[in-house]
């Protein structure tokens, strides 16, 4: 039986934000729809949150937040390095965040599916999932946006990511791009001028090439996934 045949009564779609960005947090939603609601979301244009504006992105998540059930998993830097330290493999902390995220949704929705946008191999995120999650009939797929309730995760996420980022900016007085190019790299650096090498660890993930760019330190080795 295929995924669309199986998207009856309310699904369940999650998506992440923040994995490829230095500076700020990474966020997990999941969100519920129905067929009713997905119509409705698709026709305000939510769609893969790659693909709108970030000022598009914050009013389309207003718009979810009223219309869905959702959950959110926040894992801001300073608790994000603690466990990548600790789990030593983002696929694994990934897992982690999306199975905590549909395990909070489930305690208020009876999907008849759970859609993940593909980030590792199925069986990662199904050691994750505590019991009630693991009753459930989950498919990842990758490009998952393409599902509407994927697609309103990955703009609810987005918006908390970019929220946070811009709290963060406020709070230490640097503006922190988002992702993890030349302007990023900028940021970091007028930001260790400002506050020190050690303050990073309470705005960025530690383990990506720009720590060692910009302090010389290596950067935490990734495990592998099991």
């Amino acid at each position: 039986m295929s995924a669309d045949s199986e998207r009856r009564g309310v699904w369940i779609g999650s998506d992440e934000s923040g994995k490829g960005d230095y500076f700020g947090p990474l966020v997990v939603a999941a969100v519920a729809v129905d067929s009713a609601s997905a119509e409705r979301l698709t026709a305000a244009g939510v769609q893969d949150s790659k693909r709108v504006s970030n000022s598009r992105a914050h009013s389309l998540s207003d718009l979810i937040l009223a219309e869905c059930p959702h959950s959110l998993v926040v894992i801001g830097p300073r608790r994000y390095n603690e466990l990548y330290r600790r789990i030593g493999n983002l696929n694994r902390m990934l897992a982690w965040a999306h199975a905590r995220a549909i395990e909070d949704l489930l305690d208020d929705v009876e999907p008849s599916l759970i859609v993940v946008d593909k980030f590792a191999d199925d069986r990662v995120l199904r050691q994750a999932l505590m019991k009630k999650g693991a009753e459930q009939r989950i498919v990842q797929i990758v490009r998952g946006e393409s599902d509407p309730a994927v697609a309103a995760a990955s703009i609810l996420a987005r918006a908390r990511f970019l929220a946070a980022l811009e709290e963060l900016s406020r709070t230490w007085n640097v503006v922190l791009a988002p992702g993890a190019g030349a302007p990023t790299l900028k940021a970091a650096r007028a930001f260790v001028d400002r506050h020190g090498a050690d303050a990073l660890a309470e705005v960025a993930k530690l383990h990506f090439r720009t720590t060692a760019t910009v302090t010389g330190a290596a950067p935490p080795r990734q495990r592998r996934s099991r």
